[in-house]
């Protein structure tokens, strides 16, 4: 028996807006007005490295807003379209407070504490659990140090406003860069693993100068 692994796939900006990457309609929350900002940016090698994320068995964990993106769109593509195979055959676990009934088949919700039953759901024997946008949830995750894998795909632009990756809850950690590659149109993709506690050190000079202190002094006073 082995505990699960949580791995958070994720398409960001370079400024770390992840919000609507498939569709003007997908998510304009905050007014947001650049919905499908991925699909120009579409390669062999990008579909390569999304293929590897779904070769293994997975469980989805999701928010209640990307389950119903993700259920209004997957069960309909066909059965020839290998990732809506995945997703259809995989159990959905749905972080939700909504008494509404999840439609999508192999759906089950988390109407508790989220962090609590994720956490519990780690401990169990399966396949690992994989996030996919949910924005939301992911502060959550963050917040409680729940993530052990980032699959990142990392475009070539600035968004500006939009919902980020990595919050104001985001706790310091170290990561490890496992696998790194670029696409033909300038995509990042890259996989990070955790790495323990940030390892800080410094360049700073043994004795530091007088113009030195009287800085450090003066930003205690700034604040």
């Amino acid at each position: 028996m082995r505990d699960e692994k949580l791995v958070t796939a994720a398409f960001v900006s370079l400024d770390g807006v992840m919000q609507a990457p498939g569709a003007p309609q997908e998510d304009p929350t905050g007014g947001f007005t650049l919905g499908g900002w991925t699909v120009n940016y579409w390669d062999e090698p990008m579909g390569g490295f999304m293929d590897g994320i779904f070769t293994e068995p997975f469980a989805l964990v999701l928010g209640r807003k990307t389950y119903e993106i993700f259920a209004a769109h997957w069960p309909f593509v066909g059965k020839d379209d290998p990732i809506g195979r995945a997703f259809n055959a995989a159990t959905k676990y749905v972080a939700t407070t909504s008494a509404e009934p999840l439609t999508w088949e192999n759906s089950v919700a988390l109407r508790g504490d989220a962090a609590a039953e994720i956490a519990r759901l780690k401990q169990e024997d399966g396949p690992d659990l994989l996030t996919q946008g949910s924005s939301g949830l992911l502060q959550t995750l963050l917040v409680h140090d729940l993530i052990d894998e980032l699959r990142l795909l990392t475009f070539p632009l600035i968004l500006g406003p939009g919902k980020r990756l990595f919050g104001k809850g985001t706790k310091p950690a170290a990561l490890k860069l496992t696998a790194s590659s670029v696409s033909t149109t300038g995509v990042i993709m890259s996989v990070y693993e955790r790495a323990g506690k940030v390892d800080t050190g410094s360049f700073a000079m043994a004795e530091p100068s007088q113009a030195e202190l009287a800085r450090r002094e003066r930003m205690k006073r700034e604040g």
